[in-house]
């Protein structure tokens, strides 16, 4: 019978523990020592600057190096606001291109859409994955005064069970239901229930 070494409890933890101490980790023969944490500033175009930790300025390609920003103190902030607004706005623009496709239940385009469908495939179209149903919509996001409308916002209707997008001027765009095609409506063609900003 072949003999087995026994493992003592917890010596793996006092091992790795010991490593994280002593400020090494060794891979076969590559060892990494425990060094500062590093956070350098990214630029991604047309979203903002971003502090990134774990990496060093140095590791930044130059398109997305931040470019520095007059009289920016240390508490400058990129306004998140208007950069939403800006997604938002060419979300309702993708949603206004697919005016007069069929509606299909459970569909998210490009040709046909049910209500949530087209929310999801308009925000999609900018690079931003926000929920798939009406409900879940209504669930994220940031939460929106129906006064306080912009272009892009989620709006839902029906106590949840229906959702457009606002394009501006009281109006949306929506897929309402069998035989109808993606339109434009008044805000007050149905019960406005909630909006959210994603």
């Amino acid at each position: 019978m072949a003999k087995h070494r026994l493992e003592q409890p917890g010596t793996g933890l006092r091992t790795a523990r010991g490593a994280v101490i002593a400020g090494t980790i060794t891979l076969g023969t590559v060892a990494m020592g425990a060094g500062p944490a590093f956070a350098a500033p990214v630029n991604i175009p047309g979203i903002g600057t971003f502090e990134i930790p774990g990496i060093s300025e140095n590791q930044i390609p130059p398109q997305f190096k931040a470019k520095p920003r007059p009289n920016a103190g240390p508490s400058a902030t990129p306004d998140i606001n208007r950069q939403m607004g800006a997604l938002g706005q060419r979300a309702a623009s993708a949603a206004i291109t697919r005016i007069g496709s069929p509606y299909q239940y459970g569909a998210a385009g490009p040709s046909a859409f049910d209500c949530s469908g087209l929310v999801y495939w308009s925000f999609k179209q900018v690079g931003v994955t926000i929920p798939r149903d009406s409900y879940g919509q209504l669930g994220g996001g940031t939460p929106v005064a129906k006064a306080d409308l912009r272009p892009g916002d989620v709006v839902i209707f029906n106590g949840g069970s229906h959702a457009g997008i606002y394009i501006g001027n009281g109006t949306i765009v929506h897929s309402v239901t069998e035989g109808q095609p993606v339109q434009r409506a008044s805000l007050s063609v149905m019960d406005f229930y909630a909006a959210r900003r994603y």
